[in-house]
């Protein structure tokens, strides 16, 4: 009979508790990485005067890393404006699909990733709230490591526009319309702007006020897009922007569903000199005049005459790189008659059809 102290089963011991031993000790170090670290990406409307927390209120600003490993964290902060918190995020690592995260607190840890499996994984993290809700601060991402990261898209789009742009009332997926805020429904992340430039494989940046318009705003707005579209934050009117810091190949532009029918020659005045405006940051830029995704029938025939005019009016003038765009329908299935995430999608479709093939993308 063999003993069980015998040589060779006290060495298979050994040998099998080394290597457990082996495997736990070997395990990688989660490392925290600041904001500030040369591997995140960052695209958007973003307040850097402190680089190790950036400040951001736009819908649609969003950061991007390469990170290694099996898991990650972030971590976030929130203006908690009004008293309590409003904000959401989306986040996406790889493929996998998109996480939307209401924030619970003024500082936010969030397992955004786990058990994604070992080696390099891409990260998006993106406001999904506007200007409004308040502003978030991101502070850093835990993980085994953070990669140099893919280089961006060399084409870059931005969107100016109201609610439809800010992606407000789309998102049933959790929360039925009148059933809670108005910010609930919120979903940047999915709205037609980044939803297009994703087909194209662009950069994008919204710059967008639910509510607003180009003479006239809704809801006792006391400010018009002319007034704020250099803005940080744009529903206050606050901090300039730098426009250099994003020179987009293309421009739409889709107001006037917060102005109604004006009277065509003042509306239509007041667009050709936003649209000289914009020119005068945009030196090359393709600039695209929208009807609204939303408009019904009346709204649309008028914003279709009046497109129509002011850009005949810029080619006139010898700027032959303004265009329009008429979308096929009106989009209402949302809260609030906006469009929800699948007319989204649909919308995002018509525009980056017409894109490709005036850019050649």
């Amino acid at each position: 009979m063999k003993k069980l102290c015998s040589p060779s089963w006290l060495f298979s011991f050994v040998v099998v508790f080394a290597f457990f031993l082996l495997g736990s000790c070997s395990r990688p170090e989660v490392k925290f990485f600041s904001a500030d670290h040369p591997n995140f990406q960052y695209t958007g409307r973003i307040d850097f005067s402190n680089p190790e927390l950036p400040r951001f209120w736009a819908p649609g600003v969003y950061i991007q890393a390469t990170f290694e490993g099996d898991s990650c964290v972030i971590e976030v902060n929130d203006e908690v404006l009004y008293g309590s918190n409003h904000n959401y995020i989306s986040v996406q690592v790889d493929e996998l699909p998109v996480q939307r995260i209401k924030l619970s607190g003024a500082h936010n840890v969030l397992k955004v990733a786990d058990g994604v499996g070992e080696g390099s994984h891409n990260l998006t993290i993106s406001k999904s709230t506007e200007s409004g809700i308040g502003y978030l601060e991101f502070v850093g991402l835990h993980c085994e490591n953070l990669l140099e990261p893919t280089p961006k898209p060399e084409r870059k789009i931005e969107f100016y526009g109201n609610s439809i742009t800010c992606g407000t009332g789309s998102d049933l997926s959790e929360i039925p319309c009148d059933s809670a805020q108005w910010y609930d429904q919120h979903n940047a992340f999915m709205s037609y702007g980044p939803v297009t430039a994703r087909m194209l494989d662009a950069q994008w940046m919204l710059s967008s006020v639910s509510g607003i318009g180009l003479m006239h705003s809704c809801c006792d707005m006391d400010i018009v897009m002319p007034d704020v579209y250099d803005k940080l934050n744009m529903r206050d009117n606050k901090f300039e922007w730098d426009f250099s810091e994003y020179q987009p190949d293309v421009v739409t532009v889709a107001l006037g569903q917060n102005d109604g029918i004006q009277d065509s020659t003042e509306f239509c005045t007041r667009y050709v000199d936003f649209v000289h405006t914009l020119r005068g940051k945009y030196k090359d830029a393709k600039i695209i005049l929208l009807t609204s995704p939303m408009g019904d029938e009346t709204l649309t025939l008028t914003l279709k005459n009046y497109l129509a005019s002011v850009t005949e009016t810029l080619h006139k003038e010898g700027d032959e790189n303004v265009h329009t765009f008429f979308f096929s329908r009106s989009f209402n299935n949302g809260c609030g008659g906006h469009p929800d995430l699948v007319q989204h999608q649909e919308i995002a479709g018509e525009l980056a059809g017409f894109l490709s093939g005036l850019m050649e993308w």
